[in-house]
C-alpha cells in the first residue's frame, strides 16, 4: 500500500478527483498527466500538493492505468468510450467517492498550492451547491468542489445528453470563488508550448 503512513486531516473530509482522462488533442494525443515538467510527470506535481488533504485520492484515467495507480487510492474511467469529456470523469468520481464532497482538479495544473486547496475546501457552501473558481469573470470548471448529493441530478443531465460540467452546475445555484486574473496557480499546461514555457501561462 503506497500510502500506508498517510493520515488525512480529519477536519477536512473531502475526496479529491484528478482528471487525467482526456484525449490530449492539443498535445498531439499524448497523455497529459504523464508528460514531464521540472523533472517529473505533471500528475506527480498535482499529487504532491493534494495528497495531505485526503485519504481518498481518485484519478480519472482512460489509459496508462498502471502508471497512474502509484498516485491514487482509486482509479476510475469513463463509462463511455472515445473521451466524452470531463463530466464523464466527474460522474465516475462522484460514484465512488468516500466523502460527501469531491474536489475536482485537472492533471495539467501543476502550479496549484496548499493555500489554494485549503481555500477551496474551506469555502464549501452551507447549502448543497457546488463551488467553482471564477477568474476575471470566467468560470474555471477544473477547479470545483461538488457535493455528492448532486450526483443524481448530474447523472440525469448526462442521460439527457448534456456533456458540459459547467452548464449542468449553473442550473443548480453554482457558487463562485473569485480568484485574481493573474493568479498563476490556475495555469493549465495544455499545449506543448505552454509546457515548454515558451508561451505565457493561462488558466483557460
Amino acid at each position: 500500500m503506497p500510502f500506508e503512513n498517510f493520515t488525512a486531516d480529519p477536519s477536512l473530509p473531502c475526496s479529491i478527483l484528478l482528471l487525467a482522462g482526456g484525449r490530449g488533442a492539443r498535445m498531439g494525443g499524448m497523455d497529459k498527466g504523464l508528460l514531464p515538467w521540472k523533472g517529473k510527470p505533471l500528475i506527480a506535481h498535482v499529487h504532491d500538493v493534494v495528497r495531505p488533504f485526503t485519504d481518498d485520492l481518485i484519478i480519472s484515467c482512460n489509459r496508462n492505468r498502471e502508471r497512474y495507480r502509484a498516485y491514487a487510492d482509486q482509479l476510475v474511467e469513463d463509462s463511455q468510450k472515445d473521451f466524452p469529456g470531463p463530466l464523464a470523469g466527474v460522474l465516475a468520481g462522484l460514484t465512488v467517492a468516500h466523502h460527501p464532497w469531491l474536489l475536482i482538479l485537472a492533471c495539467d495544473a501543476p502550479r496549484i498550492d496548499t493555500t489554494l486547496i485549503r481555500t477551496l475546501i474551506d469555502a464549501r457552501p452551507a447549502s448543497c451547491s457546488a463551488l467553482m473558481v471564477q477568474q476575471d469573470g470566467q468560470w474555471q470548471p477544473m477547479f470545483s468542489l461538488i457535493p455528492q448529493t448532486l450526483l443524481p441530478a448530474l447523472q440525469h443531465d448526462w442521460d439527457e445528453g448534456e456533456r458540459s460540467l459547467l452548464r449542468t452546475l449553473l442550473k443548480r445555484d453554482l457558487v463562485a470563488l473569485t480568484c485574481a486574473a493573474n493568479d498563476l496557480r490556475l495555469s493549465n499546461f495544455n499545449t506543448p508550448d505552454l509546457l515548454a514555457g515558451t508561451l505565457p501561462t493561462s488558466s483557460e
